[in-house]
């Protein structure tokens, strides 16, 4: 492919290395780029040529520290898929007040085993309710209260010093009703009004409600809006303040892409792309996990890969099992789309376990799952800033001979310390009178029986741990919740913060202070067993190579009914894991050790003994064994 003249004038200043540099980049994806645009626009040259463009710019205003980390992420393009990988995810403010400050606390971070670092929406929001940042104004400037772009790039300069990952959100699904190309929509402008979904009347919109879902019925019911300016219905999927955008106009495309060198010449090493589920809107379809959503994240990284190979994508695909693997790549997408993506399945199925004490339907629905293409990893976490949605599907429940709904609703009843027996205090959120749906909130703690009124503290530690142990040996990268590394059961007053009482999420988004943090310190207390505990996970996790995510997953079918067993195979070895998710000892054969590839077996984690008794190993209530 050409260069275009206007590309080629922002390349004739580099140096003839660098020149050399992007031109192979551009012939090995080149035709990455043009297939993607192909499957969403008339004029796929046009565009192409275009996105070719801004990643000139964004290549020639890269720095030579990035320039470099591009080479390093090239030579070894699994780095973020090694063992060694382990997260941690906050909001700046509630961390560490501002950027700088969050900069001045990142011991605490390093001694947990952080690499990879998720800071909470930080770009510009519309003033009041924003959804916790996701409403964005501006995505050129970083949030006053926390600093300034400047202030991020030290950040993530700081960072990658100690070994670091940042990661930072990208909204693509929708702005705020405040942003630039939204104003200029309401003032009549035409190329901007072609940004939005924007209707005279009902008609267009009524025949989309008949088969939209409604995301937030509580406080923002239907998916459109009646802006009192237009006097006109704009496409609202999450609140009447955010605009969803149309991405069938390649306009819009081309300014995310902008956005994305901006962001990764930031040093920005993963871009989470939030609510990208949405994106692709068609009539008679619920709008979601639509074919062209795979195509707009293939152009989008592949303009990337030419300026900044370094800055990965992750996918904030929240989606049943059976959508969720084309997020990674599957068919024409394989290695071309997000590289990274939310195992939602795994952490809904860990909570569906230790309230069931049962792991049948978690084998039935994990095992069903496909392999992660050789070059995408998951995600795997304990909590999220959000709440958990009971994401079972109708048909794994089914074949299990129990009602996904009967059991989406018992998880609701349990979480929310409605079924005796629970204990757990987590707090019913968006509760769906029409379909009986309710989300819970709460901390991870508040969840397993370390809530405020400290329900099961052992026990809940203990499934703490076991939760822990299962995200970070089932590979990718295990990423800790802020708050969960210390055991915190919430903050008790969500509720009194402007904008947030409404919203009983908050409560499992608590302020980490410096105070919090010395509480780990204290033998004995909560926070020193939590931190050191999730640690410890930590480090072991990063000397077993079989945890690469290159290594595949098999879930054993035929355990004992309160065991999930995991069996990994890599060139270094084999690795078991054995998970008991009940409070009773459970059975587990000690010859199927050896059927499973371990001629020596070694409990690595806990130092367990695996000495048999009538060829049994008897699993301790809540045990998590990773055996080598």
């Amino acid at each position: 492919m050409a260069l275009s003249e206007a590309a080629l004038e922002t390349l004739a200043t580099l140096p003839t290395h660098r020149r050399q540099s992007f031109q192979l980049r551009l012939e090995q994806w080149w035709p990455d780029l043009h297939d993607a645009v192909t499957a969403l626009y008339d004029n796929p040259d046009d565009v192409a040529a275009r996105l070719v463009e801004v990643a000139a710019r964004g290549f020639a205003d890269r720095s030579d520290e990035l320039h470099l980390l591009d080479q390093r992420r090239l030579l070894a393009p699994d780095w973020f898929q090694r063992p060694d990988m382990f997260g941690y995810a906050c909001y700046v403010d509630r961390y560490g007040t501002t950027l700088k400050g969050l900069g001045e606390r990142l011991d605490h971070l390093t001694d947990l085993g952080v690499t990879y670092l998720h800071l909470m929406p930080l770009l510009k929001p519309r003033p009041g309710d924003n959804d916790g940042g996701y409403a964005v104004m501006d995505f050129g400037v970083v949030r006053p209260d926390l600093g300034t772009t400047e202030d991020l790039r030290d950040l993530a300069t700081s960072l990658r010093e100690r070994g670091i990952s940042p990661v930072v959100d990208l909204v693509l699904n929708h702005v705020a009703r405040e942003h630039e190309w939204a104003v200029k929509a309401r003032g009549g402008d035409r190329r901007y009004r072609d940004y939005f979904h924007i209707y005279p009347d009902r008609e267009t919109p009524d025949s989309f409600e008949r088969t939209l879902p409604e995301v937030f019925p509580d406080f923002a019911p239907g998916s459109f809006s009646l802006d009192p300016e237009l006097d006109e219905w704009v496409w609202t999927t999450f609140n009447e303040w955010q605009w969803d955008l149309d991405w069938s106009n390649p306009d819009v495309l081309l300014e995310f892409a902008g956005i994305v060198m901006d962001l990764a010449n930031l040093g920005i090493e993963v871009l989470r792309l939030d609510a990208i589920a949405f994106l692709w809107k068609r009539l008679g379809t619920n709008c979601q996990n639509q074919p062209e959503v795979h195509a707009i994240t293939q152009a989008l990284r592949t303009t990337c890969r030419l300026a900044a190979p370094a800055t990965l994508f992750k996918a904030e695909a929240i989606v049943g099992p059976r959508d969720l693997m084309p997020y990674l790549g599957i068919g024409r997408h394989t290695g071309r789309v997000s590289d990274i993506a939310y195992h939602n399945c795994l952490m809904v199925q860990i909570w569906s376990m230790l309230a069931s004490g049962s792991t049948d339907l978690a084998r039935h629905a994990l095992a069903a799952l496909p392999p992660t293409p050789p070059s995408g990893t998951w995600v795997t976490y304990v909590r999220c800033h959000d709440d958990i949605g009971w994401a079972i599907d109708d048909g794994d429940a089914a074949a299990r001979g129990i009602t996904g709904v009967g059991h989406r609703h018992f998880l609701a009843d349990w979480y929310a310390g409605e079924f005796d027996g629970s204990w757990s205090e987590g707090l019913v959120f968006q509760h769906n009178p029409e379909t009986g749906d309710r989300r819970i909130s709460g901390t991870a703690a508040a969840l397993s029986g370390l809530g405020p009124s400290r329900m099961d503290p052992d026990g809940g530690f203990a499934r703490l741990f076991l939760a822990h142990a299962i995200v970070a040996a089932w590979g990718g990268i295990p990423v800790v919740w802020s708050g969960d590394e210390i055991g915190s059961p919430g903050d008790p007053d969500w509720a009194s913060e402007p904008g947030h009482e409404n919203d009983n999420r908050w409560v499992h988004r608590p302020r980490v202070t410096d105070e919090d943090r010395a509480r780990r310190f204290e033998q004995g207390s909560d926070a020193q067993r939590v931190f050191d505990g999730i640690a410890h996970i930590a480090r072991v996790r990063k000397g077993l190579a079989m945890l690469h995510s290159e290594a595949t997953v098999a879930v054993l079918a035929d355990s004992d009914d309160g065991l999930l067993v995991l069996q990994r195979r890599h060139p270094s070895g084999t690795f078991v894991g054995v998970f008991n998710v009940t409070g009773h000892d459970r059975p587990f054969p000690h010859t199927q050790l050896y059927e499973l590839g371990l001629t020596d077996p070694t409990e690595v984690l806990t130092g367990h003994d695996l000495t048999q008794r009538d060829g049994v190993v008897w699993v301790p209530p809540y045990a998590a064994l990773w055996i080598v």
